[in-house]
């Protein structure tokens, strides 16, 4: 989420209801692979960044509002799109305009929290936007903003023994070479060894598939990016739509994104259901 719309939402925090969405404009979409099923809302503040299903089906949110106390005065101030893996929720952080690190927390399922930083590598940016953990459980996938054509990968911490121990620099490993450039990656997940869907608040909102030339294995792999369909933009009020993070629910077969409407209905995020078609 870009630092203008945290602002309109740390405004809005003292509404208490949450604005109907109605019947506006839709993005008309590309002949879908997957077919929607319904559209249900949360609160901006602790459900607009990101989402994930954990094994019983229910869901992880995060928002504004998701931030550890003790973490945001460490500096950590934004939380992206988390992952849940093998019990684990992982959450990827970042702090101010002039940090020099990224940090991703590992949750147990006891609600242990543990916490691994990786220092910037040269040309590195310093956005942290999502954790999408590999179906193996091995290697942990992130983006940064803008435009990009790569994607970060990582060893897991707690799940991948190559990976350091917390207090030392979580390094990265080979990254996923995309073959065409792609544009404010809000989150990714992957819906097999070798494909993820990732939102992307570029001027489309829309949800691109990103296929592997293999499974990852902390090797650099190659990616092709193709366009798997445009998110709706519906919304009693009109101007710019946000896309936000994405979840595959692999037991249920079930796709969730993540779209904020403009202010001032942004106080509720739309979360947005599809099934394969």
């Amino acid at each position: 989420m870009n630092r203008h719309t945290r602002r309109q939402l740390l405004t809005l925090t003292a509404l208490t209801g949450a604005l109907a969405l109605g019947a506006g404009t839709a993005s008309a979409t590309a002949a879908p692979a997957w077919t929607e099923t319904g559209t249900s809302h949360v609160n901006s503040l602790t459900g607009s960044q990101g989402l994930a299903s954990r094994a019983d089906g229910s869901l992880v949110q995060r928002g504004l509002a998701s931030v550890p106390l003790d973490l945001r005065i460490a500096g950590w101030t934004h939380v992206g799109d988390p992952d849940v893996a093998g019990g684990y929720t992982f959450d990827a952080y970042q702090g101010g305009d002039d940090a020099t690190e990224k940090m991703f927390a590992a949750t147990a399922p006891d609600g242990t929290r543990t916490t691994y930083e990786h220092a910037l590598d040269q040309g590195e940016l310093l956005n942290n936007s999502f954790a999408s953990v590999s179906p193996d459980g091995q290697w942990l996938v992130s983006g940064e903003w803008g435009a990009m054509k790569r994607l970060q990968v990582f060893p897991t911490p707690a799940l991948n023994a190559s990976a350091p121990a917390p207090g030392a620099n979580l390094p990265q490993a080979g990254q996923i070479t995309l073959d065409t450039s792609v544009e404010n990656i809000q989150g990714c997940d992957f819906t097999d060894a070798t494909h993820l869907l990732c939102s992307s608040d570029d001027a489309a909102k829309e949800v691109l598939g990103v296929a592997l030339d293999r499974p990852l294995d902390g090797k650099p792999v190659t990616g092709h990016v193709t366009t798997a369909f445009a998110i709706p933009q519906r919304s009693v009020c009109s101007g710019t739509f946000e896309a936000e993070g994405i979840d595959y629910d692999a037991a249920r077969g079930t796709l969730r994104v993540a779209v904020v409407p403009p202010s001032p209905c942004l106080v509720t995020t739309a979360v947005i259901a599809y099934k394969r078609s």
